[in-house]
């Protein structure tokens, strides 16, 4: 075992596709007759790989996780036609189905009980400022370990003309994540050097994306306005795609490449969306086909290394505030 190695899981978001990233930490977990925690010594995670993070953080295993999204990605976005042209003007979902779904699954938890240090992006909308969730893993990380835990997962999921922001912890306007740090790769380094004084060279990173769309870029958008962008969330999908590879390139050219393993396949255009739980069982297809591929490197390159038990700094159990 390479203890002095310290690993990063980094999940991207990407709403119903954070069934790919399940289902791929499942096939490692069956393949390899290991659980995944124990291999990596920071977990991060934005949106949808923020409630994966949190997941593996309060014991559940990938294939809970994974039956989390089949059960409950119905009530999360249920379908209604009238929804589509709602959303040119309004929310298109309520925040209300995710955050009941989210109490069951983390009941009255608090973000310090988590047995795996985490940080979890989200972003304040009144101080426009970027906000991050981390749990007691530093001295000075006295506030986020009294959050309840699924209150961490609605701030990280409120997806701007999806959800509404999230309005929870102390009435501050948070939203997804995703709008800076969709790939949390670049959040999970800075956290181990800059905060856990972790060298760069003994830092790896595995990180898992929610499929990669092959786009064409329309010419429009050559000199195009407002409307040219902003027809098939051109700009969105462009500004999304940049930062992730923003964050992938930045992390392989600090830690070098050999060090950091991107798991995050090409698709066709609009082959999968955010809130399209109907496309699970493809999902599920393309984890277990690219998984396959990739376990002798994912064994290799990290699966020689457990991570050493984490003790949170500052602690109070939910009870406690009952």
């Amino acid at each position: 075992m390479e203890n002095k190695k310290f690993q990063i899981l980094s999940l991207e978001g990407g709403g119903m596709k954070g069934i790919f990233s399940a289902a791929i930490l499942a096939a490692i977990e069956s393949d390899l007759n290991i659980q995944i925690v124990d291999h990596f010594d920071l977990v991060t995670g934005t949106s949808t790989g923020g409630i994966i993070a949190l997941g593996l953080g309060f014991g559940l295993s990938p294939e809970q996780i994974l039956e989390f999204y089949l059960n409950e990605g119905k009530q999360i976005f249920p379908p209604n036609p009238i929804r589509s042209a709602q959303h040119w003007l309004y929310r298109k979902y309520s925040s209300k189905p995710l955050e009941d779904v989210l109490k069951k699954y983390f009941k009255n938890k608090l973000f310090g009980e988590s047995k795996k240090r985490l940080v979890i992006p989200s972003y304040n909308l009144t101080d426009d400022d970027i906000y991050l969730f981390r749990t007691p893993h530093a001295e000075r990380l006295k506030r986020d370990y009294k959050v309840p835990a699924w209150k961490v997962g609605l701030a990280t999921t409120a997806a701007p003309t999806y959800f509404s922001c999230s309005r929870h912890i102390d009435k501050q306007r948070l939203i997804d994540g995703g709008v800076w740090a969709n790939n949390p790769t670049m959040v999970g380094v800075i956290e181990a050097y800059g905060t856990l004084g972790v060298p760069l060279s003994e830092i790896k990173v595995l990180s898992i994306g929610t499929t990669d769309p092959i786009s064409n870029r329309r010419k429009r958008l050559n000199n195009g306005g407002i409307i040219a962008w902003g027809l098939e969330t051109a700009a969105i999908d462009v500004i999304l795609r940049g930062q992730s590879l923003a964050a992938h390139k930045s992390a392989s050219y600090l830690l070098g490449k050999e060090n950091v393993e991107r798991l995050n396949p090409h698709v066709t255009e609009n082959e999968f969306n955010l809130d399209g739980i109907n496309k699970a069982d493809d999902l599920i297809a393309k984890a277990a086909h690219h998984s396959r591929h990739a376990m002798p490197t994912i064994e290799t390159k990290f699966m020689n290394h457990r991570a050493e038990d984490y003790h949170p700094l500052h602690s109070i159990k939910s009870e406690e505030l009952c």
